[in-house]
């Protein structure tokens, strides 16, 4: 991976705070930040609508297609609440954000989440899922929990991945 910027995946269940992670670490490195979710919508990078769930289908590999280029380049923190869709070449680090129950439940409800999709995303969390993909999908090495609760903690955060 020499000779390119480092890229970075910021991912987590919705709530526990990738966007506003990456977007102060975009701000303090110059790096693109890709919000996949508004990247799927802008660049049409979907199969349609879930009305059940009030969010886009993803195309995985129209996804993976559109950001191959500007991977390989580097320069990239890429907040996604999934990661075991993108190539393992593609990052440097992988960070798993990881929030209490009760406060992403109250982080969610305030989103206006609601049955099924609130409890999955709840689900989620407890069980782990995210932090199961990240280590399934990537070198150990490269993961990190990160804990993501407070505002004290995103400073934190900031710290650690800079330093």
């Amino acid at each position: 991976m020499s000779g390119r910027k480092l890229n970075v995946l910021i991912t987590g269940t919705p709530g526990t705070g990738k966007t506003s992670l990456a977007s102060i670490l975009s701000q303090h490195t110059g790096f693109s930040h890709i919000e996949i979710g508004k990247f799927v919508k802008d660049h049409h990078l979907h199969d349609g609508w879930d009305s059940e769930l009030s969010c886009y289908i993803l195309n995985e590999d129209k996804v993976c297609d559109f950001l191959e280029d500007r991977m390989t380049e580097g320069g990239n923190i890429v907040d996604h609440h999934g990661c075991e869709i993108f190539p393992e070449r593609w990052f440097d680090h992988v960070l798993v954000l990881q929030t209490e129950n009760g406060i992403l439940y109250d982080r969610l409800e305030q989103r206006g989440y609601k049955g099924r999709k609130l409890n999955e995303n709840i689900e989620c969390e407890i069980m782990h899922v995210i932090v199961e993909e990240a280590r399934e999908s990537y070198r150990e090495e490269i993961v990190k929990i990160l804990k993501s609760n407070t505002v004290e903690d995103q400073e934190h955060n900031v710290d650690v991945i800079l330093s």
